[in-house]
């Protein structure tokens, strides 16, 4: 639950789609006949994964050079229920850390806090090693504090069945009851307790509300007027139905304990878009749309959220492949790094019950990128192989769309090929 980012696949646990091609050899997409053919591969692929399972699709592409490339493609059944639209709200998981960490950089700017700060200056006694651990530690995930949502205690909310509403205190607490991974700063691993404690001392330094901060210094200064931090189930406009199958039809590699999700039932399986993600706290609870995103990301790498030396930091990266720490992604401060067949993406993705999206962007913040899929226990526990196959091919098409190049051809099933 509330993943880290696509580029991670295959690297760390938990990610919930898959990571773009890394097939080289891209062409200019005018060899492909241009914008519509280009489009016409998204839709093709984005059909191809409602085939394969997905109760809905949304991609957002702007390859900053025209009108956006904008589908929603979504199962008969679902359609039945609402018919998908590109602007509709949906819950973004672990994006959200983007916009805290953001936030964290505004107020390092303003003098607020540093980087440098140990969490014992802020959070006092509430973090084991807390005078080890940086908030930089923090914001880039190399903190060594193991994860929340792994422990059993919030399970039950991530299912639906539990109404209380959790604080970042509490969320913290609940991590930091775990044993630590590893000393502070040595290592990388994600956890959602890193994002808790960052969204307390976030609280603590200002007295507002995560909510308040999510409103006050990015939604209405770029207008975004579908981004907000969720404190409960509702919504505030026409939003995305998020899906899990229901016990019986869960697949096997879903674990026993995720098994039983609560929601509205129905032919096999469960709208989950009424259920609280308010326990996604700092670390996953922000709502917003794939153009809100977009924009929000334009603002970001362009140098109007931040100052130019805070946004150096937001881009100084840590390896996240201890196999491979110089060409493999790396971590920055709430979002990480790639190099793809058709260009280096900034990136982060977000898995929280019925909702599993990704959203790109260039080191300008000009070309940017969403897909969303209405569903994300399949994908967090790589339960179905097709399913995640048609969504790695979305992926890798999409994210040279944003570069405006074809998607690179799939290398061919071995099994394929002729014996010499």
């Amino acid at each position: 639950m509330l993943t880290a980012s696509a580029l991670t696949v295959g690297l760390a646990a938990g990610p919930a789609l898959p990571a773009p091609l890394t097939t080289a050899g891209s062409a200019p997409a005018s060899t492909r006949g241009g914008a519509e053919a280009q489009r016409a591969q998204l839709e093709k692929l984005a059909r191809q994964l409602v085939a394969a399972g997905a109760p809905g699709v949304v991609v957002r592409v702007d390859d900053g050079r025209g009108r956006p490339v904008e589908i929603a493609e979504q199962a008969p059944w679902a359609a039945a229920d609402q018919r998908l639209a590109v602007g509709d709200e949906f819950r973004m998981g672990s994006n959200t850390k983007t916009m805290m960490a953001v936030i964290a950089l505004q107020l390092a700017a303003e003098g607020r806090l540093a980087l440098t700060d140990p969490v014992e200056a802020w959070l006092p006694g509430q973090v084991p090693d807390g005078r080890a651990i940086t908030l930089r530690m923090l914001l880039n995930h190399t903190s060594g504090l193991a994860d929340y949502t792994e422990d059993p205690a919030v399970l039950p909310s991530i299912l639906g069945k539990d109404p209380h509403r959790w604080t970042s205190a509490e969320l913290l607490a609940v991590g930091v009851k775990r044993p630590a991974l590893f000393p502070p700063g040595t290592r990388w691993s994600y956890s959602n307790t890193d994002y808790a404690a960052v969204g307390a001392v976030l609280e603590r330094v200002t007295g507002a509300s995560l909510a308040d901060l999510v409103r006050d210094r990015i939604a209405r200064p770029l207008n975004l007027k579908h981004t907000y931090l969720a404190t409960d189930g509702s919504w505030r406009g026409r939003h995305v139905r998020g899906y899990e199958p229901d016990s019986a039809h869960m697949p096997a590699g879903v674990p026993a304990a995720f098994r039983d999700v609560a929601g509205v039932h129905r032919d096999g399986r469960v709208d989950v878009s009424g259920n609280d993600p308010g326990w996604g706290g700092a670390a996953g609870a922000v709502v917003s749309t794939a153009q809100d995103w977009s924009r929000f990301y334009n603002a970001l790498m362009s140098g109007r959220l931040l100052p130019a030396a805070q946004l150096a930091q937001l881009r100084t990266t840590v390896p996240m492949d201890p196999q491979n720490p110089v060409d493999g992604p790396g971590s920055g401060l709430g979002i990480e790094t790639g190099r793809t067949p058709c260009g280096t993406v900034w990136a982060h993705d977000g898995g929280i019950t019925g909702y599993s999206s990704t959203n790109l962007t260039d080191g300008t913040g000009s070309r940017t990128a969403t897909v969303l899929i209405a569903t994300e226990f399949l994908f967090e526990f790589g339960a179905d192989a097709k399913l995640t196959a048609a969504g790695q091919a979305l992926q890798g098409a999409v994210t040279c769309a944003m570069f405006g190049k074809p998607a690179p051809a799939p290398a061919p099933d071995p099994a394929s090929v002729p014996a010499h």
